[in-house]
């Protein structure tokens, strides 16, 4: 993802880890991808995703 992309939203925990420790955190960009960190280390390092690489990751897991 060019280093332009900014996130646009705050974080947010998947529903399907609420209650685990193991957890990742999504965010909007600027340019339409995905932000993802590790819930544990918010101040670590961050992933960033393009929309065409987040949708074939989503259209995988289906």
């Amino acid at each position: 993802m060019p280093p332009e992309s900014e996130i646009v939203s705050p974080f947010r925990k998947s529903s399907y880890s609420a209650q685990q420790d193991d957890c990742v955190e999504l965010a909007h960009t600027s340019l339409g991808g995905r932000a993802v960190r590790d819930s544990k280390y918010s101040s670590g390092p961050v992933q960033f995703h393009g929309p065409d690489a987040w949708s074939r990751f989503l259209a995988a897991l289906k």
